[in-house]
């Protein structure tokens, strides 16, 4: 008789543990987490006024005496479901300060609010699709006797788009040092636009805080030719923030003309080094600024959220552009499934990762983001709630209402310690089932409520 795979042994062995029905009331509560945390340890809720114990909770009773919570990762690659979760909040965090709501008053969708998209510059030429990809075949060859056009028409899933027509031609420490520097570049970016804005307006720069103030939410996003660009929601306040209008000189065609003005002047310099030089680090030509207007007349708000919520989730390796996982030696580069452009890219991050003056970029540590070193997303402090308030808020609505809020004067003591993390075989398959469950009665319930409301609903 032949034996069974080894996971289906153990979903078996799962099964039929007395614990079982608990095993899976603690699965369904992660949502199907592909690499959920054990915690052990227990909580015991007091009533500091009279000593009292209210709750008692302690992983003892639980299978395996722990308890299952989610790993939170973000990229839909390591786990979809908590990926999903990622996504849910990014776009009530983006759609909040587009809209209000959260905390964020609702007059913010009338202020200026602009959608942005930078790009990186050019570091040769590489594929596109589309027409025909680069027709100048009466250029000739590049000094490594490739040629310099390229008349083929690429489909959007043609290996080719994205890669260098010359690997030799193409300028990868410009590249990787580019990324590196991307996050200060978009820094000098901002202190830019309140430079403009303040000239524009006549106020005095060091005093442009107590006239207005500028609010966003950025996402990175790499493009097919492995290189970062950052669309962004750009929001103008008045001095107080969201609470406060800006003044009357505050409109959106003036912060528009301040950003373009701001994306072509910023400069960033590299340390100087006897391998690649001194570098002039700047955003590229193509530079879209749409203003979000309350008429309907611009992109719409919630397909924005939408937008931005979409790549927030996405890792290196479903873009294409690296891995999800550290690099912890050269002899790594050549074990990940990626394209010979991106192995260039990460061994001109090892390479000048082992250099001086390259030392506090900390290239070889981000080899695998191709030297990219900032956050998929990020916000200024006051455009809306955070992620820690929305976890808040959903672990308070699913315990319906905290015991604190019950009994004012209730206190916690926890003990909790880390004791592993993942499923076993069997487990990872149950998990994947329970995963797979959530997601068609999330579509299902998705489609009622569109069809009710006539809108989309996230």
């Amino acid at each position: 008789m032949r034996q069974l795979p080894e996971a289906d042994r153990d979903a078996i062995r799962i099964a039929q543990d007395p614990q079982f029905t608990r095993w899976l009331d603690q699965i369904t509560a992660t949502g199907g987490c592909a690499h959920p945390v054990h915690l052990s340890g227990s909580t015991t809720t007091l009533d500091s006024s009279t000593g009292e114990i209210i709750q008692h909770y302690d992983t003892r009773t639980e299978p395996g005496e722990r308890l299952l919570i989610r790993c939170r990762n973000r990229r839909s690659t390591v786990c979809a479901p908590c990926s999903r979760l990622h996504a849910g909040d990014t776009y009530h965090l983006v759609r909040a300060g587009l809209l209000g709501g959260k905390n964020v008053p609702t007059t913010v969708r009338h202020r200026p609010r602009l959608f942005i998209t930078l790009t990186a510059p050019s570091f040769g030429p590489v594929h596109r699709e589309g027409e025909r990809c680069r027709p100048r075949r009466d250029r000739g060859h590049c000094e490594h006797g490739r040629p310099l056009g390229c008349g083929s028409v690429h489909s959007t899933t043609d290996s080719l788009v994205g890669q260098p027509l010359c690997i030799d031609c193409y300028d990868y420490p410009a590249h990787v040092l580019w990324h590196a520097h991307a996050g200060k570049l978009w820094d000098r970016f901002v202190i830019g636009v309140r430079r403009q804005l303040a000239a524009a307006a006549g106020v005095v720069q060091s005093q442009f805080s107590d006239h207005a103030r500028l609010s966003f939410a950025r996402v990175a996003e790499y493009q097919k030719r492995a290189a970062v660009h950052v669309h962004a929601v750009v929001r103008l306040d008045g001095p107080d923030e969201p609470d406060d209008e800006p003044p009357a000189w505050g409109n959106a065609d003036r912060l528009t003309d301040a950003m373009r003005a701001s994306a072509r002047r910023v400069r960033v310099r590299t340390p100087h080094s006897p391998a690649v030089g001194e570098l002039d680090l700047r955003w590229g030509a193509q530079i879209d600024v749409r203003p979000l207007r309350t008429d309907g007349l611009g992109p719409d708000d919630d397909a924005v959220a939408a937008y931005v919520a979409k790549y927030v989730t996405k890792g290196a390796s479903e873009t294409g552009a690296g891995t999800d996982h550290r690099l912890t030696t050269r002899g790594d580069i050549d074990a990940v499934p990626v394209t010979d452009h991106v192995r260039a890219l990460m061994r001109t991050c090892w390479r000048l990762g082992s250099l001086t003056e390259f030392a506090p970029l900390h290239l070889r540590a981000w080899a695998h983001t191709l030297g990219y070193r900032g956050h998929i997303l990020t916000k200024s402090r006051a455009y809306s709630t955070t992620y820690a308030a929305l976890r808040a808020e959903r672990a308070a609505h699913q315990t319906h209402g905290a015991t604190q809020e019950t009994v004012p004067s209730a206190v916690a003591d926890k003990h909790w310690r880390y004791v592993g993390s993942g499923h076993t075989p069997g487990a990872a398959l149950l998990a994947a089932g329970v995963a797979e469950d959530l997601a068609r009665l999330r579509e299902v319930v998705r489609e009622q409520r569109s069809s009710v409301l006539g809108e989309a609903v996230f």
